[in-house]
């Protein structure tokens, strides 16, 4: 389990690294309150800390760099907020370097049509005040076999989010591994959010609003077959180059810093980063899908570029 403090030394990777004084402050902060909270847990609990993940609040980042992170917690996915929160220090400390002012926010999707807390979500925040919304989340694990209320989710980023300062299109990461409700019925918008939208609401069309406003990526668990139904729906809803596949669940984090970090220009950091804690082996196995994307549009970026980079379908230019 990672920690708060900057102490790299016990990483088991072939490499050294050294955080950068960008942000030093705030992980300082949180490695002194870490401290002062005692040995991380992630326990096990009958249920959420209802209070902090009720998704009829409305919240709001004055940040210019905001980050939604959403796990589906139904089934085999159940597990994966415990491989996050294991992380959760890391994944601050690495992508806070890169831009100081980073906020998170935390959601946790299931099925409403059989799950008591289909929709679970945190206030945006930063450093160790991350560790308590995070574990507040409850990886509820029913479901049915699929799909799954991620309709839903997207609903709520779309009528209880406000991001009015960000700087560029900010980064919403879903990690999940099955397909949505194509329909979102009006009596669960009206039970879960408090809001009534008059008539059922259309999933896809949800996510088509949500994705002009996010850089939105469904990072896929390793399971089907390429082009199955749920990567036919979630292409529909976001755009095929936008499904990431996980080849290693273990990595998954990595896969999210990777595409975050290669945006803001600071992947050969993050590769240092990786570097100093896998083998060089899993660092290739990590990093190559994700070079040869662009991260912002998902488009195919040529083997052979180098230098600064300018995207073809979206603009966007990078440091390659």
């Amino acid at each position: 389990m990672y920690s708060w403090d900057e102490d790299t030394s016990k990483w088991y990777g072939s490499a050294k690294y050294t955080y950068r004084s960008s942000g030093s402050e705030k992980r300082l902060a949180a490695s002194e309150r870490a401290k002062a909270a005692g040995p991380r847990t992630y326990q096990g609990r009958s249920g959420p800390i209802e209070k902090v993940i009720d998704p009829q609040k409305r919240i709001r980042s004055t940040s210019a760099n905001p980050l939604i992170v959403a796990i589906d917690v139904t089934g085999s996915m159940a597990s994966w907020p415990f491989e996050i929160f294991d992380r959760l220090p890391l994944l601050f400390n690495t992508l806070s370097q890169y831009r100081p002012d980073l906020e998170i926010c935390f959601a946790a999707i299931g099925d409403a049509a059989v799950d008591r807390w289909p929709l679970q979500v945190t206030t945006f925040a930063s450093g160790f005040d991350l560790e308590q919304l995070l574990g507040s989340l409850f990886g509820e694990g029913a479901g049915g076999d699929a799909p799954e209320s991620y309709g839903l989710f997207a609903h709520w980023v779309n009528t209880h989010v406000e991001i009015e300062n960000a700087a560029d299109m900010p980064f919403l990461i879903v990690f999940g591994d099955v397909h949505m409700h194509p329909s979102i019925p009006r009596a669960q918008v009206m039970k879960y959010l408090g809001d009534d939208p008059q008539a059922d609401v259309d999933a896809i069309d949800e996510w088509r609003k949500l994705t002009k406003r996010w850089n939105t990526w469904f990072l896929r668990r390793p399971s089907g077959k390429r082009g199955d139904q749920v990567d036919q729906q979630w292409a529909e809803a976001i755009g095929e180059q936008k499904i990431f596949r996980i080849e290693d669940e273990q990595r998954a984090v990595d896969y999210a810093m990777g595409l975050i970090a290669r945006s803001w220009g600071n992947f050969s950091d993050f590769r240092e980063n990786m570097l100093a804690r896998q083998s060089e082996d899993k660092v290739s196995q990590v990093s190559k899908p994700i070079e040869m994307i662009c991260p912002r549009c998902g488009g195919p970026i040529p083997v052979n570029a180098s230098g600064q980079f300018t995207c073809g379908y979206c603009g966007i230019t990078l440091k390659i």
